[in-house]
């Protein structure tokens, strides 16, 4: 398999920035708002992002704080909005302009440069290129394709996590009255190992902080495998108020990243002027996939000091009264030795013992993560380990300590709540069938690697997707778009025009929906919607521009439509697409921790969800405990002459969403296609910095190849490197993922490079 450039020129290559945000991030975000949206949009919009009586950042999932700014905002928040709130517009005559094949030629940010889908579009068996449909024939269309389903497991029901809560629960409800179970979404290919993980240790698939335990409480903050610096910007405001109280930083990170060195805060006088304050107190290289070994390597020094001083360590009444499983544990770190911790992990013992003092010292000591640690093969286990490590000192349940995996999109954790995934629970089926009347199925159904396999297989005839890129976010890019293709229909629910539209079954519909920033008006009046961040609050979100063109529909309305189109008024889809309070009472009803829903959301900052362990140290496992497990250290194995790569977002992008082609903070001008390298690999393998190389990924007995990147000399872990994503996704097998959660290995490819033809 190939992936070939598209439309991009050769990069620039620059001095990396060792501090984030600034003078430069304001500079960057007015050029950019202002081209996109004109001065009084701009106004208009950043406003009211993010405050109480506005709208939701439609990127990150980072919470908001009581005591919110004027901006409250970041850079590529304002990015996200500007991308959204353009005055561009994509409709009939672009499409008259532009078949399918010439916009398959065309890079992704160009496609999505062009602005907002205005009106929905068809493409008929065979056609060249989309042409316009009204909605009743479109939602006839899908419904009819539904209905000749031989089994309704036959199709396919995709969601982005920007979906709102209450269009979620709508589009869980659709795809389980028509009794399928197949409810894949974009969590399957990032924290569903953090799901999966915390699930079986601690009882719930969520993180155990708040917002204000990491920026007011905590004694020692440990940042592993994220980028808060270009993916979740806001996130340093609240580094910097905990390190202004005297909290430590450790990061841990395969590549040197400006947002974990230092932090210039815009709002500030010091930030504006000054140096800023500086964030990582200790900065750990670990190697690509080292993690694992790296917190084997803690628990068994936090150990060996516990022998050394009895109850001086561990937190023996919190592990024998809250906790099981530990004297295997035990012996499993007693077991370990230090050679094969240093070489996975690529640190030295000294290193881990110095961080190791660290925790020692600090009695409160909170985990965040991002997908540098779950797209691994042993993602679960690494994840595991990490909450033995937060066990062994009591650091769960109590303010400024716990595990906080940090959500990548601003809604996905509110959608697994409302029941986006394949395998949920008796118990939210149950209560689904007795508030709407029928049972629904409980055979599990296909999560995202298993939907691409159905599809390439032949076992898929419509896909159905609200928001999202599929296409360029999945696996084995080539692979995916080739199984799509198998499909009789594809529908994509879309704000905007991207690679997946342009990889087809059949027959193709482009159905386009209101954006987050735009007003949402029912027979009913003008309505709100909901959605959940990574700390489990929830709050409402009110669009207040004008919507971008008349023919925008909300994705509550072309869900509830189409319900109606399929069965009728059978659980009231009428009701709830003109009133989403009836939506609101009906999760109320079905959901756990949502009572009063629509009395509480409508207060200030919205209300945070209940948890077990951080609220009472209720763990609800097979033991009633949270659970230590034995997680041996293992990495990935990489021949001779080859290289670990990881894929990485530049600060000109969101998730597969392509701003721009400047990396700034990694001193990467005018294009993407760049492989990071440290220089001695460079010179042991015959190569310079400017070289072009072809990345061969190797895997069993496969290969696949991207072409012609720039090779820049970084200061990556000996035998790693990094590229960006999604350009390198074409590399990742569908077959390799997670052992316990089946998120595709992003993080961790085996690579050679060869010369550019």
């Amino acid at each position: 398999m190939t992936s070939e450039p598209t439309g991009a020129g050769r990069p620039k290559v620059g001095k990396r920035k060792t501090t984030a945000a600034g003078v430069p991030a304001v500079v960057r975000t007015l050029r950019h708002t202002l081209t996109e949206m004109g001065p009084v949009r701009t106004v208009r919009t950043l406003g009211r992002m993010n405050h109480v009586d506005g709208f939701d950042c439609p990127s990150c999932a980072w919470p908001d704080p009581d005591r919110r700014k004027p901006a409250e905002f970041c850079e590529n928040g304002a990015k996200a909005v500007a991308w959204e709130a353009t005055r561009k517009r994509v409709g009939a005559e672009f499409f008259a302009a532009n078949s399918i094949a010439e916009l398959r030629e065309q890079p992704d940010h160009w496609l999505e440069h062009n602005g907002r889908l205005s009106e929905p579009m068809y493409l008929a068996p065979g056609a060249t290129h989309y042409a316009p449909i009204s909605w009743p024939d479109a939602l006839r269309l899908v419904a009819a394709r539904l209905r000749e389903l031989p089994t309704p497991d036959r199709a396919v029901f995709y969601t982005s996590g920007r979906t709102s809560n209450e269009a979620a629960f709508v589009y869980q409800l659709l795809a389980r009255r028509l009794a399928t179970n197949n409810l894949p979404d974009c969590s399957n290919m990032c924290h569903e190992s953090s799901g999966a993980a915390l699930t079986e240790t601690i009882g719930v698939g969520k993180g155990t902080v708040t917002l204000r335990d990491i920026a007011h409480e905590t004694d020692l903050i440990v940042i592993v495998g994220q980028n808060p610096g270009t993916n979740h910007p806001r996130m340093l405001s609240a580094l910097e108020d905990a390190k202004k109280r005297g909290a430590r930083i450790v990061a841990v990170n395969p590549l040197p990243e400006a947002g974990l060195t230092r932090f210039r805060d815009p709002q500030k006088v010091r930030g504006l002027a000054g140096r800023g304050v500086k964030l990582a107190d200790r900065y750990l290289s670990v190697r690509i996939n080292g993690d694992l070994a790296l917190f084997a390597g803690v628990n068994k020094a936090l150990l060996e000091r516990e022998a050394a001083q009895p109850g001086q360590v561990l937190d023996t009444d919190f592990i024998g009264r809250y906790c099981d499983g530990f004297p295997d544990a035990a012996a499993h770190w007693e077991r370990l030795d230090w050679a094969t911790i240093e070489a996975q992990s690529g640190l030295s013992r000294k290193q881990i013992e110095d961080f190791v003092s660290d925790v020692v010292a600090a009695d409160r000591v909170i985990v965040c993560w991002a997908m540098g640690l779950t797209q691994h093969r042993n993602a679960v286990a690494t994840i595991r380990e990490i909450v033995d490590f937060l066990l062994l000192r009591g650091n769960i349940g109590r303010p400024g300590a716990g595990a906080a995996p940090i959500r990548g999109h601003s809604n996905v954790q509110g959608d697994r709540t409302m029941g986006i995934w394949e395998k949920m629970p008796d118990t939210f089926l149950d209560a689904l069938r007795d508030e709407f009347g029928f049972d629904p199925p409980r055979e599990p159904g296909w999560d995202t690697v298993d939907s691409i396999r159905a599809m390439r297989d032949g076992k898929v005839d419509v896909f159905f997707a609200v928001g999202g890129n599929f296409v360029a976010a999945g696996p084995d890019s080539e692979l995916t778009a080739a199984a799509m293709a198998n499909c009789t229909l594809t529908v994509h629910v879309a704000t905007k025009l991207n690679r997946s539209h342009l990889h087809h079954g059949q027959e193709a519909l482009l159905l386009p929906c209101l954006g987050r920033t735009e007003r949402d008006v029912q027979a009913s009046g003008e309505q709100f919607v909901t959605v959940e961040d990574s700390m489990s609050v929830v709050h409402s979100s009110t669009g207040r521009l004008l919507p971008g063109s008349p023919q925008l529909r909300s994705e509550v309305a072309i869900i509830c439509d189409l319900g109606k189109e399929l069965f009728g008024e059978d659980v009231g889809w009428s009701q709830m697409r003109d009133d989403y309070r009836v939506i609101r009472k009906h999760i109320e009803h079905v959901v756990p921790g949502f009572h009063a829903f629509e009395e509480r959301v409508q207060q200030p900052g919205g209300f945070m969800l209940p948890s077990g362990p951080r609220d009472s140290r209720t763990f609800r496992t097979a033991s009633g405990k949270a659970r230590f497990t034995v997680n041996p250290p293992d990495t990935v194995e990489v021949p001779a002459g080859h290289l670990l790569l990881t894929t990485v977002r530049s600060h000109d992008q969101f998730n597969t969403t392509v701003y721009g082609l400047d990396d700034h903070y990694r001193g990467i001008n005018g294009g993407r296609r760049v492989v990071f390298v440290n220089d001695a690999d460079l010179r042991e393998l015959g190569l310079a910095d400017g070289d072009m190389v072809d990345l061969v990924g190797v895997w069993r007995e496969e290969e696949r190849h991207a072409k012609s990147f720039r090779v820049v000399a970084y200061d990556t872990p000996r035998g790693c490197a990094a590229t960006y994503f999604p350009e390198a996704n074409v590399l990742v097998p569908l077959e390799s993922t997670a052992h316990g959660s089946n998120t595709p290995t992003s993080k961790s490819i085996v690579i050679r490079l060869e010369r550019s033809a």
